[in-house]
């Protein structure tokens, strides 16, 4: 029994490994700029190759397809090699080795972009299979890492050699291959579902909470100490305390298992669900469904009252069909939120590298882009407060979500009102903290509200959002910004390609970011308090299954 249970922990950590080396999409400002200018093409043209990145989203449901037919580690290794293929041929006409066309280039960073979708898939698939009680809690924490790829790659490529920003294209090629490697054998050495005592679930939530607490002080000092490593030496050196921590997370599972923490987790944790009682749970739920008072039922007047009630959700965790789904108005004012409060903060990050060069920090790009990827990881790590919080405070996950997409309209109208370097920094904290939120949390929310069973396919249909947005808020700030380098005091030619310098690149690109992602909240709220009288039902079918 505890060597089954260390293999399900092996699978965590390896989850883990596997997420905090495949984020390459979060680096692309580190070596646009230098991409934009080997290949001499305008803002627009950069924009259009991120939105292939993004585009290579859309083909999510691909991975699904071959996981019905292959093996996991097929699947992963394949990932790998999209990743290898797409970037290794950049990094090799970034180094004017070869030269390639612009669609070339272009089809090469779609092809990237699979990579990044595909090892996603991967890693979601482990958690749901080994962790049926704990599946929020792993998916949030093992997301979370995703975040922290950009701080990690920057800290590799300045181990190597701090002026070349051309590396970054070669380690997104190599480093995940690396990771799919060592994440082989624990893939390979699943065990099998069990159902799980009291006990043991108590000790898995306690385990949870320390890997938490691992995983928040990982995230600091990538914060804190990543502006240290402009020195190739002291790069090293944090890089060898960074993958320390990364490496620390293989000692907690075996201290747990082979000691006794009942009365440990019996005290700190209060709300012990096992397995048995979660699908006893669900097929309460499903009984008893026409019994339940819906909240329609109460006596409501006005036009708001009665669009509120039209279509709204009855019950959690019903299954939704693709063609039910798109049918359904509380699936639309997600996407909305979705596209208009996460998307544009991947949109934002896209940009960082030109919006720090355009507004004259040109050396900080690399803080910057290590900034976001910090507090990206910090708003993924936090999508799991509902979980840890289930018992004392009862509130919607997407009322959650809600509160997370506050910040960013504030960046952005920040940004449009200051360029100060204190501006900058601040704004992009809030952005990251807020679409790392989303991006965690939406898992588990098309999980709840659409149905677990078929969230692989809705969850795919979901971030289509996101190659759309990444087009026209990309579009938008690209026409902006070319459109500005006649009007600009100072024109700047960058080898052959010009650059926008000033406030005026992006002041109006902020401002309809910032309109657009007002949208995304209020599409957000609507949607909580339409979904939010099912959550309460769930809080008190759960209540009564207890005292039963």
């Amino acid at each position: 029994m505890a060597a089954v249970q260390s293999r399900k922990w092996m699978i965590l950590i390896a989850t883990i490994w596997i997420q905090a080396f495949t984020g390459t999409n979060f680096d692309f400002s580190s070596y646009s700029s230098t991409l934009k200018s080997v290949l001499g093409i305008s803002q627009v043209q950069l924009n259009y190759l991120s939105v292939a990145s993004d585009m290579g989203k859309a083909f999510g449901w691909c991975s699904g397809v071959f996981l019905m037919y292959f093996p996991l580690w097929v699947v992963m290794f394949m990932a790998a090699f999209f990743g290898f293929f797409g970037y290794a041929l950049q990094w090799l006409v970034i180094k004017q080795v070869i030269s390639m066309p612009y669609f070339l280039v272009f089809l090469l960073c779609l092809v990237a972009g699979c990579s990044i979708t595909w090892f996603n898939t991967v890693c979601f698939v482990l958690c749901i299979r080994n962790f049926p009680t704990n599946r929020a809690l792993a998916l949030s924490l093992t997301i979370s890492f995703n975040g922290v790829s950009a701080a990690l790659y920057t800290l590799i490529a300045n181990a190597i050699n701090p002026e070349d920003d051309t590396l970054y294209l070669f380690l997104n090629a190599l480093v995940p291959l690396l990771a799919s490697c060592i994440a082989l054998i624990p893939v390979l050495r699943q065990p099998p579902l069990q159902l799980l005592s009291t006990n043991t679930i108590n000790r898995d939530s306690f385990i949870f909470v320390m890997l938490n607490v691992l995983a928040v002080i990982t995230g600091l000092y990538l914060l804190l100490l990543n502006s240290l490593s402009s020195e190739a030496l002291r790069a090293r050196t944090l890089l060898l305390g960074a993958l320390i921590l990364l490496f620390l997370p293989l000692c907690l599972p075996g201290i747990a298992c082979d000691r006794n923490w009942g009365f440990l987790t019996n005290s700190s944790l209060d709300d012990p669900n096992d397995l048995e009682l979660h699908e006893e749970l669900i097929e309460k739920d499903q009984n008893n469904s026409l019994n339940i008072e819906p909240f329609s039922a109460t006596n409501k007047e006005g036009f708001f009252d009665k669009v509120m009630e039209k279509g709204r959700l009855k019950m959690l965790g019903e299954e939704h069909s693709a063609r039910s789904l798109v049918c359904h108005s509380d699936f639309w004012l997600y996407y909305l939120a979705y596209f208009c409060g996460g998307t544009i903060g991947l949109v934002y990050s896209n940009n960082l590298g030109q919006i720090a060069q355009s507004l004259g920090y040109d050396s900080k790009i690399g803080t910057v882009v290590t900034l976001y990827s910090s507090f990206s990881f910090f708003g993924r790590l936090l999508s799991a407060a509902p979980d840890f919080l289930h018992g004392k405070v009862n509130f919607a996950r997407t009322g959650w979500l809600a509160v997370a997409l506050v910040p960013t309209p504030v960046a952005f109208f920040l940004l449009a009102a200051s360029g100060s370097e204190a501006a900058l920094h601040t704004s992009t904290a809030l952005i990251a903290l807020s679409s790392g939120f989303v991006f965690s949390a939406a898992v588990s929310i098309t999980s709840e509200l659409f149905g677990p069973n078929s969230a692989g396919i809705n969850h795919n249909i979901l971030i289509t959002n996101i190659p759309i947005g990444s087009l026209l808020y990309g579009l938008l700030a690209a026409l902006v910004y070319d459109s500005n380098l006649k009007s600009s005091i100072k024109e700047n030619v960058l080898q052959e390609a010009m650059v926008c310098m000033g406030r005026e690149c992006y002041m109006h690109t902020f401002i309809s970011w910032g309109c657009i992602s007002l949208l995304g909240l209020i599409s957000s709220f609507l949607l909580f308090l339409r979904t939010g009288p099912a959550y309460d039902d769930s809080e008190a079918n759960e209540s009564r299954t207890e005292v039963l």
